[in-house]
């Protein structure tokens, strides 16, 4: 079975959130809103999107940030019978013209995570862009692979069942940090992966919630945790690759 819906975490993105709906709707994908403790200037806007046929909407009442949101969408997905959901974010910056084809690779391989490989544009801020670099060396360090390409880029569709087996069963970094904990840990149970490249630009509506001090201290402290985890599954994660 293959039904897909997408999963969209917000915080006050009431300009882009509209148009980014829009464009799922017409994609013909069912839409979960992850309300998470916006503005009441944003909250109205999701009410009134909320009342079209295929959206969803939940409401957090205190802020959990983006991976919070994300998996709170995951779980309402699985609940609503959706087994795959594409994540994506709010504020306009995925190339939404590709999830059709997203959406069609997750339907010819449905047991693997479609993970979106980021063309930048000029748009991107220059100090995300060299941090990302960082990211990847530690992705790739924590995984002993060079399999994860891009850990950071949250366009990506997602098999509910062993996804949100992995949630229910790790502590996985709940803001800035889930885009990569999550595929890192995924790495680790030997999930099938799929990447397809996808245009990125910065962002639709100037909002971006990216808190330079404490975002980059929470990822390099999930850099630490997912070290030590890789040193304890490395003879497993050795062995599994050597009998491949």
């Amino acid at each position: 079975m293959h039904n897909p819906c997408a999963v969209i975490p917000v915080y006050n993105h009431e300009t882009a959130i509209t148009a980014v709906v829009d464009a799922l709707l017409a994609c013909g994908l069912p839409c979960i809103l992850v309300d998470d403790a916006s503005s009441l200037d944003c909250a109205k806007v999701l009410d009134q999107l909320a009342q079209r046929e295929r959206v969803y909407l939940i409401r957090l009442t205190v802020n959990q940030g983006k991976g919070g949101a994300v998996m709170t969408g995951l779980r309402e997905a699985s609940r609503l019978g959706f087994s795959h959901a594409l994540q994506v974010d709010a504020d306009g910056q995925h190339d939404l013209q590709d999830v059709k084809v997203f959406i069609e690779h997750s339907r010819a391989h449905p047991e693997a995570v479609i993970c979106g490989y980021p063309q930048y544009d000029d748009s991107v801020p220059k100090g995300r862009l060299y941090a990302r670099y960082l990211t990847h060396v530690m992705v790739w360090i924590n995984t002993l692979s060079l399999q994860i390409r891009d850990s950071m880029c949250g366009f990506r569709v997602y098999p509910l069942p062993p996804t949100l087996a992995l949630i229910d069963s790790a502590r996985i970094g709940k803001r800035m940090d889930f885009d990569s904990d999550i595929l890192v840990r995924l790495a680790w149970r030997n999930q099938p992966m799929q990447w397809l490249k996808t245009k990125v630009h910065y962002p639709l509506d100037g909002v971006s919630h990216f808190r330079l001090f404490h975002d980059n201290v929470l990822i390099s402290s999930m850099h630490t945790r997912l070290f030590f985890g890789m040193l304890l599954r490395a003879p497993v994660i050795l062995w599994r690759r050597w009998r491949a």
